[in-house]
């Protein structure tokens, strides 16, 4: 099976697909606002009527809070089975003055569509509904299995999610996650995501004397909450900025020499780096490039602290209390239940007898790694370079996306990480864009990999 032909009907029809893009884009799917129910709603019937115009059958799932919209090609004998998954609802607007066009007014201006949504995710997700709908115009049978889970709350967490799949996990069954939420690597280079890092977060919060004292008659003499936070966050990292939590770094692979070329050679510079942040330079764990110290190396920040007075002028008194907001990103291996409990021991161990310290967790998630030599990944691989017309890189995601163990624990399938929106698109802030050969080269190459899962084996 070829899938010549159905690009063939994508070039004939692209006005027409992008036309489409633009009405799904004018949907305001703000999943946190309330207000915006009902247009949540229409767009998950929207989405469920592209479905059916490609020959899937179709369902909106109720979750408890905003719907999702299944699809399903129906069985493929021999061949493996996609889920594509995705989301409709986008971030809220912010702040309307910095965009340069309505937000939910989708306007093209030098080959990019300028929307909110536009490459988070409904550019992607039209990617997908783009290649099903010509596939199946050119009347030759589906090459593999693709089933669509499309849902109205990632922006959100996705709370229902997890029940959702619990509940329909032989109707959701797969054998890969195929998801386009990510980015390529430049504007002429694909890429596909490995791994992904997990998350710990804490609070610390350090109490003293039952009410603020006089720094004068008091000071020297009781234990300082702010002070005594200050040398517990100080106490987490040694002069070579390693953590210094017993254990913390047991579970860690270590990466080969060729990995590590790698990774310093595709990976953040740090000139990009210091472009991208405004720092002076770069900083890290000694011995580590900012690429591997940005994606598969675990850390710990400090996310906010807060302690007596910050007002305007001056209050010389000791602190009742101080509190700190920690986060830590964990890498494949790493298990958030074991770091947890370390770093609860390590922050108790810290403090001395004239305070109380009380830590609570906030999310834990672990890390996701997806073997680079899988079937799915070479398939993807492959797919990718047709449709670019060059080799894919492999990157190392230093975010978090809690959907991938969850789909592997539950569904016990690996997710492909297929992203083809520019890595500077403005995601989450004004002026979010997604370029309109991005999105023609993404249709390519997800009609290419619908065609190779036809010709393997599984």
């Amino acid at each position: 099976m070829s899938s010549k032909a159905a690009t063939a009907l994508f070039d004939r029809d692209k006005d027409a697909w992008l036309a489409s893009l633009l009405t799904f884009l004018r949907f305001p799917t703000i999943s946190t606002l309330s207000a915006h129910a009902d247009d949540m709603q229409r767009c998950a019937e929207w989405i469920r009527g592209r479905m059916v115009e490609a020959g899937l059958q179709t369902e909106i799932m109720a979750t408890g809070g905003h719907p999702a919209v299944f699809a399903d090609t129906g069985p493929v004998a021999g061949a493996p089975t996609f889920l594509v998954y995705g989301h409709y609802d986008v971030q809220p607007i912010g702040d309307l003055g910095l965009w340069q066009s309505p937000p939910f007014e989708p306007t093209i201006r030098d080959g990019a569509i300028y929307a909110r949504g536009s490459a988070d995710d409904k550019g992607q997700v039209m990617i997908h509904l783009a290649a099903l709908r010509c596939w199946k115009d050119t009347g030759t049978p589906w090459p593999a299995r693709v089933k669509m889970l499309i849902e109205g709350e990632e922006e959100i967490g996705s709370k229902h999610l997890p029940k959702l799949i619990e509940s329909n996990r032989e109707k959701l069954a797969c054998d890969y996650v195929l998801i386009s939420d990510t980015s390529k690597l430049n504007a002429d280079t694909p890429a596909l995501t490995c791994s992904t890092r997990g998350l710990v977060s804490k609070q610390v919060t350090v109490e003293g004397p039952t009410h603020d004292l006089h720094s004068g008659v008091y000071g020297g003499a009781v234990a300082n909450p702010a002070n005594v936070l200050a040398m517990i966050i100080a106490s987490l990292h040694d002069a070579q900025r390693r953590v210094t939590i017993p254990g913390f770094y047991d579970d860690v692979a270590t990466l080969s020499a060729e990995e590590r070329r790698i990774l310093a050679l595709h990976g953040i510079s740090d000139a990009d780096l210091l472009a991208a942040t405004g720092s002076q330079t770069p900083y890290g764990e000694e011995g580590y490039c900012s690429a591997e110290r940005c994606g598969v190396r675990p850390t710990l920040d400090i996310n906010g602290m807060l302690s007596g007075f910050t007002g305007e002028g001056s209050a010389t008194i000791i602190p009742a209390s101080a509190m700190a907001k920690i986060s830590m990103r964990l890498v494949a291996y790493q298990k958030p239940d074991k770091i947890s409990a370390a770093f609860d021991e390590a922050v108790r161990d810290a403090a001395p007898p004239a305070v109380r310290v009380r830590v609570t967790t906030g999310s834990m998630c672990e890390a996701y790694l997806c073997p680079p030599d899988s079937p799915g990944m070479q398939m993807a691989r492959q797919a990718l370079a047709d449709g670019f017309g060059r080799e894919p890189v492999l990157t190392h995601e230093g975010g978090t996306l809690p959907i991938l163990p969850l789909f592997k624990k539950l569904l016990g399938a690996d997710s492909l990480l297929m992203g083809f929106a520019m890595p500077n698109c403005n995601l989450h802030s004004p002026n979010e864009f997604f370029h309109v050969r991005d999105f023609e080269l993404g249709v390519r190459s997800v009609l290419k990999l619908i065609e190779i899962a036809g010709n393997s084996v599984r």
